[in-house]
Formats: C-alpha cells, structure tokens, sequence
C-alpha cells in the first residue's frame, strides 16, 4: 500500500485513529470493515480503512474522493 506515490503520506496515527474512533462504518458481505475518519491535517479529507473480519488487521487505506459525510 506505502508504494503507491498517492498513498505513502498516509500516517500511521491516521490510521489507528479510523480503527478506534470512525466517523462511519460499513461491514461488507465478505466480512471486511470499511472505516472511515476526517483527517483534518490534510484539508479534513476522508480517510477510509479496510479491515480484514479480524477487526484488527489493515488491508487498505485510502483518501476516499467520493465519500459524503
């Protein structure tokens, strides 16, 4: 994920704070976890996390462009 130029400025403190405290959450059918938080250190855009069923491990992260609050 760090490899793309598009996301290697995404924090790990960024991340930890969409797993304990999201602005919203969405459980697909497979059982992944989408969360997403407002980073209001980079123009408050969205962040949104993939969490593997575990809840725990990360298996994406991403500013999402079409998220509405």
């Amino acid at each position: 994920m760090r490899t793309r130029p598009d996301r290697r400025d995404i924090l790990d403190e960024w991340i930890q704070r969409a797993i304990q405290a999201p602005n919203r959450e969405f459980v697909q059918a497979d059982g992944r976890i989408r969360r997403w938080v407002q980073v209001p250190e980079m123009e408050n855009r969205y962040l949104r996390v993939i969490l593997l069923p575990d809840g725990e491990t990360v298996h994406n992260a991403f500013f999402d462009r079409r998220f509405v609050p």
